[in-house]
């Protein structure tokens, strides 16, 4: 399920990015997604994500490095945390990319990965909806 959701999460990015900085933006696809195992700390649940990507001249680089954390919010309420940090494509195809541009990328992949996760966690079948307020509800530093 984390595969899935962080493979349509770089695709929405991608998406986004193409729309604001031009289609050179776009010659980036997700090539690995590693997960560590999970692990319990306290109450929380975590586990650590990285997301390897090919650049548009081949070379393999890292766009996130993060931890997801499931955490005890109430009696019946569980947080789902995201902290990390996220990198657009290195090179000519990310060259020129302006802070908020990378900003609104970073923003929209992150909150698409959290709706999916939170979606699956809510309606494993995927029958539920998620509201859009995931987006901001993690931590996240984005270099250029």
């Amino acid at each position: 399920m984390l595969r899935r959701a962080s493979e349509v999460a770089y695709g929405e990015g991608i998406t986004g990015l193409v729309e604001l900085a031009g289609p050179a933006a776009g010659l980036t696809r997700l090539a690995d997604i590693c997960l560590e195992d999970l692990t319990e700390t306290d109450d929380c649940a975590h586990t650590a994500l990285q997301w390897d990507a090919i650049a548009a001249d081949g070379k393999l680089f890292t766009a996130l490095l993060a931890d997801l954390m499931l955490i005890p919010a109430g009696d019946q309420i569980t947080a789902l945390s995201v902290t990390g940090t996220y990198w657009p494509q290195p090179g000519r195809a990310g060259a020129g990319l302006g802070q908020a541009i990378v900003r609104c990328c970073a923003t929209t992949v992150i909150g698409s990965f959290l709706d999916s996760v939170a979606c699956e966690l809510l309606h494993p079948a995927g029958t539920g909806v998620v509201s859009r307020r995931a987006a901001n509800s993690g931590y996240f530093e984005m270099f250029t």
